[in-house]
């Protein structure tokens, strides 16, 4: 690069953050983070939200701003690849020299009829709010499943009782040790767990499971499954079916080299070659490694393909309990598991070093 350029980091969540703050130590820089949002707040402890506790927030004007970069509270309504240039709400439009999408996902309200209409959600900071008091019905046994089935059962004791559904038993995809604790933690918390079981629509007062089985409840919460913004489809990216930019080693943008993609709407090759999933633990090692490949690139030196590996899957059950799950290098569930308070701890803290990560420290 020759002259001031103007990177446009698009989302301020921890892939977008992590980026920036390390481009914003790039010289004859200018860094501007675009995001809808006036606050920052850890996506992992969203559960938490939902379940009533009380979790932090982050100016992000304010914390951006203090690393002298631009903040911008707008939402994308276009991306001009060709004319390098981000349309934004209200009608105005910034340029770029290089651009960073990092617009996370949201959740899934398509999969069955019902969900948008009637369904509580946790995806988003936006979409938590206070459940009735009542039976809640969680669907999907996946990490967020489980984590709000544990938060909801342990904090809303004489509310109705959980029941968590899913096609799996919760936490399939770890270790037999795992999945036993997890069992016996949310059986201990008093969630009934339904496994093997799909449901075929989201009711006004429950759920209509594909064998035509009716579950009231006073609230449903849906946490199976995750979508990505169609801006960069739109906008004539390279992208998989699901919306997510298609990148190289470097997680350039396989059709626009002047576009880098981190998080989860990033296409990014892992282990095996399989895709690396929508995570905490993908968004920050992806941000900081696209700052790095941006600021060779400025020096005029070609970047270091991405290595990544995952060493560890780190879910909580309730406020004193958690499974850290240890992997192989093949992202496969290794033998060794650490549960119980000491995962507590274990967890809590991989939390608080993901927000220094992201410069909320």
């Amino acid at each position: 690069m020759t002259g001031q350029q103007r990177i446009v980091v698009l989302g301020a969540g921890y892939a977008g953050l992590s980026a920036a703050r390390r481009l914003a130590k790039t010289r004859d820089t200018t860094i501007t983070v675009v995001d809808t949002r006036a606050e920052f707040v850890e996506r992992v402890r969203l559960h938490q939200a939902a379940a009533g506790r009380p979790i932090r927030r982050w100016d992000l004007r304010e914390m951006l701003e203090r690393k002298g970069i631009e903040y911008i509270r707008a939402r994308v309504t276009a991306i001009h690849p060709d004319a390098k240039r981000v349309d934004l709400d209200g009608e105005w439009t910034i340029g770029y020299d290089t651009l960073v999408y990092a617009l996370g996902s949201a959740a899934d309200r398509t999969s069955v009829p019902g969900v948008a209409e009637y369904a509580h959600f946790v995806a988003t900071p936006e979409d938590v709010r206070d459940l009735p008091a009542g039976p809640v019905i969680v669907v999907g046994a996946g990490s967020t499943g489980i984590e709000l089935a544990a938060e909801l059962a342990e904090s809303r004791r004489d509310s109705g009782g959980v029941t968590l559904l899913g096609s799996e038993e919760p936490g399939a995809w770890l270790s037999e040790r795992a999945v036993e604790h997890i069992r016996a933690t949310l059986t201990r918390l008093g969630v009934e767990i339904r496994a093997g079981v799909k449901v075929a629509e989201v009711l006004p007062e429950g759920v209509r499971l594909v064998d035509g089985t009716v579950l009231p409840a006073a609230a449903v919460v849906w946490t199976a499954g995750f979508t990505v913004p169609d801006l960069a489809r739109v906008a004539g990216l390279d992208v998989d079916e699901q919306g997510r930019v298609r990148t190289d080693d470097t997680l350039r943008s396989l059709s626009h080299p002047d576009i880098y993609a981190a998080g989860d709407a990033a296409l990014v090759a892992g282990p095996g070659g399989r895709p690396l999933r929508m995570a905490c633990a993908t968004a920050l090692p992806t941000g900081s490694y696209v700052a790095r490949a941006i600021r060779a690139r400025a020096r005029g030196t070609e970047p270091k393909p991405m290595s990544f590996r995952y060493h560890l899957q780190c879910l909580s059950l309730g406020r004193h309990d958690a499974v850290i799950q240890l992997l192989n290098a093949d992202d496969t569930p290794a033998q060794r598991v650490i549960r119980g308070r000491t995962g507590a701890w274990v967890k809590e803290n991989i939390v608080r070093f993901a927000g220094k990560a992201a410069g909320l420290r």
